[in-house]
């Protein structure tokens, strides 16, 4: 039966507490959050009925502080329990809740505190509520209440989290029958790789589009399981573990320390797994060295079943029939050999493994591939509130190194200059104005300008080349993708990660990090003493780093080779500012940091 937009059957003419309501009514008993209490090994579970009456309670205790319908709430936690549910209940008192990147500096924190006029902000412990405190007194900040889940200190301005759901109910909790589809949800405030955050604001019917089009692109197991471990203050995250449950009464693992992951990857064995490219990289990086360490008649075997599904899947890209020979092939090592290789990982139930925020080297989808999993890149912005395209695991329906094609209901066009412009019913309400109001960001017709360049083959396969405003145009006057030219560096494993620098000047440069797990793999392997060593200035592994320049540079074209780079040391992450929350380059707090190297490239 196909539903009709805006009327009842419509599934999107629905707010997120009904999804929740329903769940709670008509599977009370399957599990809904999942955790780890600190210093434990044990899981705590909340059933749907239990995280129901759990939120209804919170419900109340955040009314009872002041909040009112059409508040925005600020939330800075990680991914712990605290965090879900309260996001549920300050959606069902009718506020609008924002998570904070817990990486947010404080003049971040201050500017969105200012421009979203959150009167009340949820914190997780005393250490992160001190960047928080002095904005209590700020007369330029309307923030009154500082509510800390961990240690609070009254004498700091601090209201306890512990003792909201005691609160004596007051019909707070009724409140969500008074939500429309298109109330606002969450807004949620962009990382940024330049200039302040800006607001996109996202309304329940928006949230519902998405839900209804992922659900359809993709078959998933019934009531699936997913891991939380990227920040919630990302669109794919709120996406994944808070709307999506609601959608498909999901079970939500808690992941609290995203270097965890590992660990309990094998505990849940999700069906559908997103990761940005640098987890899948990390991955591959582990795996490869588990690999390299197995004795050689294993190692064979492996290498042997890589062999079957690189060619297996090869026919599956291209939508070609697979001859029964090597299904037969496959299925065998399939079981025997790539299964159990897979379940050590926890990913051998994993029907839909993705990619998305940035675009992945080929050699790393290869390397998946070759272990029976095929990453399915997605492409999508915080806009159009999470996924627009998609690759799909069907035969015919995935290109590796394209994003696959428009969900339904996304509409897409690829302007003369290659920016990507998208329409449709999941994309956001706009942007958040310091005064509470919404501006649109679409044109006459609807549509939005992405910011991102790309091209579309002749199967509606897009593929993404870059940033529009990342785009280097040489002094010669040729444009050149960094990303392309980063990427191709990065399939060196001792590569992790890479800068591509040349805009107006007559050549390129790179800035190059070793990776921190491959590069003394490969110098014990050679030996190298790599304990306690800075292998970035030894002379073998420069050498090494020199070969992977310039093979990579027989596979560009004149003007996107690097004509000369420097290697660092020390990886960039979130923590040092190199790195968006999300893990995107940022491009300007690089060059800005490394200004004088990047020069001394360009000195004769």
């Amino acid at each position: 039966m196909t539903s009709v937009p805006g009327t009842a059957d419509d599934p999107t003419n629905r707010t997120l507490p009904e999804l929740f309501l329903r769940n709670a009514r008509e599977h009370p008993d399957l599990p809904a959050l999942s955790w780890r209490e600190p210093g434990t090994t044990d899981w705590t579970t909340l059933t749907w009925s239990q995280a129901h009456d759990t939120v209804a309670a919170l419900t109340e205790g955040y009314a009872a502080l002041g909040v009112r319908p059409g508040d925005h709430v600020l939330l800075m936690m990680g991914n712990r329990p605290e965090h879900w549910l309260s996001d549920m209940a300050l959606v069902h008192a009718g506020a609008v809740p924002t998570t904070v990147y817990s990486t947010a500096a404080p003049e971040q924190i201050s500017y969105i505190c200012r421009h979203s006029r959150a009167r009340l902000a949820v914190v997780e412990d005393a250490d992160v509520a001190s960047h928080w405190e002095k904005l209590l007194d700020d007369p330029r900040t309307p923030l009154e209440t500082l509510v800390v889940v961990d240690q609070p200190d009254p004498g700091r301005g601090h209201t306890p989290y512990t003792g909201l759901a005691d609160t004596v109910p007051a019909g707070a909790f009724e409140r969500w029958h008074d939500l429309t589809p298109d109330r606002l949800v969450t807004v949620v405030y962009t990382s940024g790789t330049t200039g302040d955050p800006k607001g996109a604001a996202i309304t329940h019917r928006q949230v519902l589009a998405q839900a209804t089009s992922l659900d359809a692109a993709v078959e998933l197991p019934d009531h699936p399981s997913h891991v939380c471990y990227l920040p919630l203050a990302h669109i794919a995250e709120r996406l994944l573990t808070l709307y999506l449950p609601l959608f498909r009464a999901s079970h939500v693992w808690m992941c609290a320390d995203p270097a965890a992951l590992a660990g309990v990857l094998p505990e849940v064995r999700p069906p559908h797994f997103v990761g940005v490219p640098r987890v899948w990289e990390k991955l591959a990086t582990a795996v490869r060295a588990s690999l390299a360490a197995l004795p050689e008649e294993i190692a064979t075997v492996i290498d042997s079943a890589r062999e079957v599904a690189t060619e297996y899947n090869g026919y599956l890209e291209r939508g070609e029939e697979v001859p029964a020979e090597l299904q037969e092939r496959y299925r065998g090592v399939r079981e025997s050999v790539l299964t159990p290789l897979l379940a050590r990982l926890g990913l051998d139930r994993v029907v839909l493994p993705s990619s998305a925020s940035a675009p992945m080297p080929v050699d790393v989808l290869r390397f998946w591939s070759s272990l029976g999993i095929n990453i399915m890149d997605v492409w999508g912005l915080t806009e159009s509130v999470g996924v627009a395209t998609l690759n799909n695991p069907a035969p015919g329906r995935h290109r590796l190194g394209s994003v696959g094609r428009p969900v339904d209901g996304v509409q897409m066009r690829v302007a003369e200059d290659g920016e990507v412009f998208l329409r449709g019913p999941s994309m956001f309400r706009g942007y958040l104005r310091a005064d509470g109001s919404v501006a649109a960001a679409v044109d006459e017709d609807g549509w939005f300008p992405t910011g991102d360049v790309g091209r579309v083959d002749d199967d509606g396969f897009l593929w993404i080349t870059d940033r529009k405003k990342e785009i280097i145009v040489t002094s010669g006057g040729k444009n050149v993708s960094p990303a392309l030219v980063e990427n191709t560096l990065k399939e060196h494993p001792l590569v992790g990660q890479a800068l591509a620098h040349g805009d107006n000047r007559p050549f390129l440069v790179a800035l190059l990090v070793l990776d921190p797990e491959m590069t003394p793999l490969w110098a014990r392997e050679r030996g190298i003493d790599a304990e306690g060593a800075d292998l970035s200035t030894h002379p073998e592994v420069l050498a090494e780093v020199e070969r992977a320049v310039a093979a990579a540079n027989a596979r560009l074209s004149r003007p996107e080779q690097v004509k000369r780079h420097r290697v660092l040391s020390g990886e960039w992450g979130p923590d040092t500012g190199e790195l968006t929350p999300s893990l995107k380059l940022r491009r300007r707090v690089v060059v800005n940091r490394y200004t004088k190297d990047l020069e001394a490239l360009y000195q004769d």
